[in-house]
């Protein structure tokens, strides 16, 4: 589904990306994880033909990214920023209902077709009982939601996720997550930036770990959340403990034990 073979991108004459090269399939997901400003979020931006001066390639089901127009990519990709914020007083129904725009052709209005697209995403993120609530009125949590119902909506099966649960408490992060996990169980390629290496090892198939704009080590948690690699990803030392049969490990730094 998505193939990403050497891609390196500069700014101004500094180096934010270098040699990265991975693969990501439906029925996965992965995690890039890295501290911030290692250059998860602009790798995201290449990959999405924002920042389309890279060097290397971006494959989308086996298609140039750079020879695809936006809507065709916003057909196969869908994005969920790190916040959103609403101007104007719009229901959840046309929050998600603006994730149908890429299927609309012409001046066509939205129709019965992406009035069901959007019911079956709110119910998919489980947020049906919202559908007539202003978004501007509802929780973090809530609204993280809403945000994934709409790239629902948008009937892409790749889906990208900036840091999705970084400015929410841990019960609603964990239901987040949870659907993010159960959305890959159900065929769609996943794949979530994050800083957090307890959530990525609780949830990933497969994590990406970035370091100065390179990948650290690639592959399934337990190969890249070792001690050594934490500490190298982060620069501090630790110990890790894992918990509950292998599903949570947790770094504690030494100078507090």
């Amino acid at each position: 589904m998505l193939e990403i073979n050497n891609l390196s991108f500069s700014y101004k004459g500094r180096s934010i990306l270098e040699g990265i090269s991975f693969k990501a399939e439906n029925g996965q997901f992965i995690s890039i994880l890295g501290r911030n400003g290692v250059g998860k979020s602009t790798l995201f931006k290449c990959i999405l033909k924002i920042l389309p001066n890279y060097s290397g390639q971006v494959l989308i089901d086996g298609k140039d990214a750079l020879n695809l127009s936006v809507k065709e990519i916003a057909q196969r990709i869908a994005y969920i920023p790190q916040a959103t914020a609403s101007t104007f007083n719009y229901s959840v129904e046309d929050i998600v209902l603006f994730g149908t725009t890429s299927l609309i052709k012409g001046l066509r209005t939205p129709g019965e077709k992406e009035k069901e697209l959007v019911d079956n995403a709110l119910n998919k993120a489980g947020i049906y009982n919202l559908k007539e609530r202003c978004f501007h009125h509802l929780s973090g949590g809530e609204k993280q939601l809403v945000i994934i119902a709409r790239a629902l909506a948008q009937n892409a099966n790749i889906l990208l996720l900036d840091e999705p649960a970084s400015a929410l408490d841990f019960g609603n992060q964990m239901r987040i997550l949870s659907l993010i996990r159960q959305l890959s169980q159900e065929g769609y390629c996943v794949i979530q930036t994050t800083h957090d290496p307890e959530s990525a090892f609780m949830f990933s198939d497969k994590i990406i770990a970035l370091k100065d704009g390179r990948i650290l080590s690639q592959g399934i948690p337990n190969e890249v959340l070792t001690q050594e690699n934490i500490n190298n990803l982060y620069g501090i030392d630790t110990i890790a403990t894992s918990l509950y049969e292998d599903k949570v490990r947790v770094y504690t730094p030494l100078n507090y034990i």
